[in-house]
């Protein structure tokens, strides 16, 4: 494929399609190949110029930016979308619908004064983005059940693992991924859940909503001060960390407002850090999503007592944490998406490790 990504501009508001124009010249993998005014342009430029990627602002009238992705599939089934929203209530419910009907990822409409920062911000949020969905376009790998070892040489030995929490990290794909994977634990899920999705405030309490809709277990967006139970899920907050804790009457969660770790806050590395010293055995679960997070505090943890199932790369919307995790040598298990709650049932139900150390998806 070209290495650059074709894209449209669509925005009701003249001055809003200048700036992310201009966001986006600045990008080298960038070719702007049009704009439009309004969902109805949009849907005839698409199919005129059949671009890779749309910016789709969804709050316009009439031809919605949810109304132009609904059709954009039977119109330029290789075009995806960006969406551009605002940090409301209503844009974060309409981001997440956005999400569920295949749009590759979101930003946010910067909201200062400043033109040339809003420019700057713009493409520092798009830049990553971009070159996310470059990678996912190039040739994937098939699924592979057989992975690297930490150490070829000294295989993990064979020990009964209990985890006590399970903790999963996730980024871009995440909602998606996660509504399809979560709904498939059973009530009766006997430990915790931590999680992070890397999103900011408003949106992650709307995922949380719409999973604990789906899901046969609770999911929660945390506040701080909730004592983890089995069969329930707690979501990081948009915009802050969360943490397990252990005093002596158990483990309670914090969320804080501690400096981002390595620009990610939520962060799944500050996550796990406090899990391991929350709990003795740990299962961690690694899925779609840009970037290496969680894979710092997984090296430093690594050893009997946690063990990691990371999502394959041809499942992943983008294969960015997985891979990290993966490419360490530090993966027990490498599964599909539609894999992973099987994997975690049984290894949550007290799954014995095989004597090289790697699980089963199957």
């Amino acid at each position: 494929m070209s290495d650059k990504i074709r894209v449209l501009v669509v925005d009701d508001s003249t001055v809003f399609r200048k700036i992310v124009r201009d966001s986006l010249a600045s990008i080298p993998s960038v070719e702007i190949v049009g704009h439009a005014e309004n969902g109805a342009v949009a849907l005839a430029k698409i199919d005129e110029l059949k671009p890779d990627l749309v910016t789709l602002d969804i709050e316009m009238p009439d031809v919605s930016g949810i109304d132009v992705l609904r059709q954009i599939r039977g119109i330029s089934p290789t075009t995806t979308a960006i969406m551009v929203s605002s940090l409301t209530g209503t844009g974060a419910r309409s981001t997440m619908q956005a999400l569920a009907l295949g749009a590759f990822d979101f930003i946010l409409k910067p909201s200062g004064a400043d033109l040339q920062q809003n420019i700057q911000q713009l493409q520092s949020d798009f830049a990553p983005k971009i070159e996310a969905l470059l990678t996912s376009r190039r040739p994937r790998m098939g699924t592979s059940k057989e992975i690297r070892q930490a150490s070829p040489t000294t295989p993990i030995p064979q020990t009964q693992f209990e985890p006590q929490i399970v903790v999963i990290g996730t980024s871009t794909g995440g909602p998606t991924a996660l509504t399809r994977m979560l709904p498939m634990l059973p009530a009766n899920f006997p430990v915790p859940i931590l999680l992070v999705q890397h999103m900011p405030p408003m949106f992650t309490k709307t995922l949380a909503d719409d999973l604990n809709r789906l899901c046969k277990i609770e999911v929660r967006e945390a506040i701080g001060g909730e004592q983890p139970q089995a069969g329930q899920v707690f979501i990081a907050p948009g915009g802050r960390h969360m943490k397990a804790v252990r005093t002596s009457s158990g483990v309670y969660l914090r969320v804080t407002d501690d400096e981002p770790v390595l620009s990610c806050r939520p962060s799944v590395d500050y996550l796990f850090r406090s899990v391991a010293k929350a709990y003795d055995q740990i299962l961690a679960v690694i899925m779609t999503g840009m970037g290496d997070d969680g894979s710092r505090s997984v090296q430093e943890m690594r050893g009997s007592n946690l063990k990691v199932i990371a999502q394959d790369e041809a499942s992943c919307t983008v294969y960015g944490m997985p891979r990290a995790i993966v490419e360490q040598g530090n993966a027990n298990i490498v599964c599909p998406l539609d894999s992973i709650a099987g994997a975690i049932n049984r290894t949550v139900g007290r799954a014995v490790l095989t004597k090289s150390g790697v699980m089963s998806c199957n």
